[in-house]
C-alpha cells in the first residue's frame, strides 16, 4: 500500500512556509479556511485554503492545500493515461496564485501535486506534476531572466534535460489557442511524471516547490513601489482577462477540480479580483503596453540572458 504521508507532510510545510513569509510581508494574517469532506461522498478528504484580499502587496492571493480521494478519475486527469479511466484515485497538492496590486509586479502561479490511481486489477500508479509561471503586465527582462534561472538551477540536479524540456512544455501549455498568444513569459511545467522513480521524482517536486519564493519574491520586492496610475491599472485589468480565459477554458487543474466535484470556492480562488474586457483592443505602437506583446509574449530562452535567440523548434513527440 502506498504511503502518502511524506508527501502530505511536505506540502503542508510548503504552504506554511509561503504563507508565513507573505503574512510577515503583508503585516496581517491570511484568511484560514480548513475544510473536510463527509465520508461516503463523491470525494473524501480535507484541505486548507489560505488567502488574502486587499493586501498591501497582494490585491488577491491564495495558497491551497488539498488531499482528496475519489472513486473514479475524471477525464482531465486521464487524457495522457487512458488506461486509468474509471480508476479510484488519491490526489495531494498545493496550488498558488498571487495577483499583486501594483501593475508592475507580475502575477505568479505555482502548483505541485501527486496523483495515485488504483486500478481494480493492478498495483497503484503514481505520478507527479507541477511547475510555476510568471505573467507580467509590464515586462522587465531582468525579472524574466531571474525567474527562469532560479527554476533552471532548482532542476539541474535531476538532469540537464529537465529545465529545457519543462520550459518548452510550459510555453506550450500556458498558451491561449483562441488568441494565438502566450499567457506570460512562462517558467516550467511538467505532468504525469514518474520516470525517476518515486523517491527522485518526489525530490524533484520538492525542489520546484522550494524554488517558488526565491524565484518570485525578489521580483515583487523590486517592483512593488514603482509608481502607477489609471493607465497602468486599466491595462493590468485588461490583461487579467487573459488569465481568466485560460483558467476556465484550458487549465487541467481547474477542470479536474470542477469535474471531480471539488470545492468551488477553493478552485476559483485563482481568479483575479477585478478584470476588464474590451472589444478588439490593440495597444498603440511604441508604448510600454505594446512592448509586452512584441518583446515578452513570445517564447524566448530567458535563462540564457535577455537577448538570447528564440528556441529551436520543438522535437516531435514532446508532450504539450
Amino acid at each position: 500500500m502506498l504511503d502518502t504521508a511524506p508527501v502530505r507532510e511536505y506540502l503542508l510545510a510548503l504552504q506554511q512556509s509561503i504563507i508565513g513569509t507573505m503574512e510577515a510581508d503583508e503585516g496581517r494574517p491570511f484568511v484560514s479556511d480548513r475544510w473536510e469532506r463527509e465520508p461516503g461522498g463523491r470525494l473524501e478528504g480535507d484541505g486548507w485554503s489560505r488567502l488574502v484580499e486587499g493586501g498591501r502587496l497582494l490585491e488577491r492571493g491564495g495558497c491551497n492545500f488539498s488531499h482528496v480521494r475519489g472513486r473514479a478519475l475524471p477525464p482531465s486527469a486521464t487524457q495522457h493515461r487512458p488506461q486509468l479511466a474509471g480508476a479510484a484515485f488519491e490526489a495531494i497538492g498545493v496550488s498558488l496564485v498571487f495577483h499583486p496590486r501594483n501593475p508592475h509586479v507580475p502575477t505568479v502561479h505555482m502548483n505541485v501535486r501527486m496523483f495515485a490511481a488504483r486500478p481494480a486489477d493492478g498495483d497503484p500508479v503514481v505520478w507527479f506534476g507541477g511547475g510555476m509561471d510568471l505573467t507580467p503586465y509590464y515586462g522587465v527582462e531582468e525579472d524574466a531572466v531571474h525567474f527562469h534561472r532560479t527554476v533552471r538551477d532548482a532542476l539541474a540536479p535531476f538532469g540537464a534535460d529537465k529545465y529545457p524540456r519543462f520550459k518548452r512544455w510550459c510555453d506550450e501549455y500556458f498558451f491561449l489557442k483562441h488568441r494565438n498568444e502566450p499567457r506570460g513569459v512562462g517558467g516550467v511545467f511538467f505532468d504525469d511524471f514518474d520516470e525517476l522513480g518515486f523517491e527522485r521524482s518526489f525530490a524533484m517536486l520538492r525542489a520546484v516547490g522550494d524554488a517558488f519564493l526565491p524565484a518570485w519574491l525578489p521580483i515583487a520586492q523590486r517592483r512593488r513601489e514603482q509608481p502607477w496610475g489609471e493607465r497602468e491599472r486599466d491595462f493590468q485589468c485588461y490583461r487579467r482577462g487573459r488569465y481568466v480565459e485560460f483558467n476556465l477554458v484550458f487549465d487541467r487543474g481547474t477542470l479536474f477540480g470542477l469535474q471531480s466535484g471539488g470545492r468551488t470556492e477553493s478552485i476559483l480562488m485563482s481568479m483575479p479580483p477585478e478584470v476588464r474586457w474590451r472589444y478588439d483592443w490593440q495597444p498603440a505602437p511604441g508604448t510600454p503596453e505594446a512592448r509586452l506583446y512584441t518583446d515578452f509574449l513570445r517564447p524566448r530562452e530567458w535563462a540564457e540572458g535577455p537577448h538570447a535567440p528564440p528556441p529551436a523548434p520543438a522535437e516531435p513527440g514532446v508532450p504539450a
